[in-house]
């Protein structure tokens, strides 16, 4: 039987950085987390790392591109629990970066199917274990790069950067989120960007080669205070570690 006491919650892409970073902090605050790792390998010494600090981890095969790991990852976490607490659709590819004018639609394709079809898939999965929790909430972690007021901003870096794929994936995920905030009421659906876009700062992750000048747990603050809402708290809102987001 679940212990009606515990919260529990699913992060995605957890193997390494703000995924990482995230488990550790609610598994720190005592926490069940549900550890989604691509690589087992990696995903197991993940779960290693946090065990060893006393914290209750569940290692979780998940590839969100696929449909059958996904299925298999949501029935894996039935076997552990009857709900879900808080599901953080966190797993996310960049990219290569390419212009317009030269981008392929099988690259397009390959980035929207982790960045904005993973999040659909997971989500859908784990749905019945959400809405049988007293509380659910779904953080999407997107990015700054998915959004209009940022993108057309020409003080922000972002706007200079002449790629198609992760952006438009990220500002399509802001969209999926705000959908399923107003069908799904009874879940709070929120998207957060590990950064401060007023101060055109980002957190160092092994997505942009560690060239962010704010630690991985400054940006995983966004998250967490999504992951953590009360029950009267917001859905369909975007925010970075300072604040609301204009989309």
């Amino acid at each position: 039987m679940t212990n009606t006491n515990k919260t529990y919650a699913l992060v995605t892409g957890a193997n390494k950085g703000l995924g990482l970073e995230a488990a550790r902090r609610l598994g720190a605050m005592g926490w069940t987390i549900f550890l989604g790792s691509r690589d087992e390998q990696r995903g197991r010494a993940a779960v290693d790392e946090l065990t060893a600090a006393g914290m209750d981890v569940v290692l979780v095969p998940l590839d969100v591109a696929s449909d059958e790991s996904v299925t298999a990852a949501a029935e894996l976490v039935r076997t552990h629990t009857d709900r879900l607490d808080v599901l953080i659709n966190n797993a996310g590819a960049p990219g290569k970066g390419t212009n317009p004018a030269l981008v392929t639609i099988d690259e397009i394709h390959s980035v929207f199917n982790t960045n904005v079809y993973g999040p659909i898939r997971v989500t859908n999965a784990f749905l019945p274990l959400l809405q049988a929790a007293q509380n659910p909430r779904v953080v999407m972690v997107s990015s700054g790069g998915g959004a209009f007021s940022v993108v057309t901003d020409p003080g922000q870096a972002v706007s200079k950067m002449h790629e198609l794929g992760y952006s438009s994936s990220k500002a399509a995920l802001n969209m999926v989120t705000v959908r399923y905030a107003q069908a799904l009421p009874n879940i709070k659906f929120n998207v957060a960007t590990p950064g401060e876009i007023v101060n055109k700062k980002f957190a160092a992750t092994d997505m942009n080669n560690n060239t962010g000048t704010l630690t991985v747990t400054e940006g995983t603050d966004s998250i967490l205070r999504l992951a953590t809402l009360d029950a009267d708290g917001p859905s369909g809102i975007f925010i970075d570690r300072l604040g609301p987001v204009a989309w």
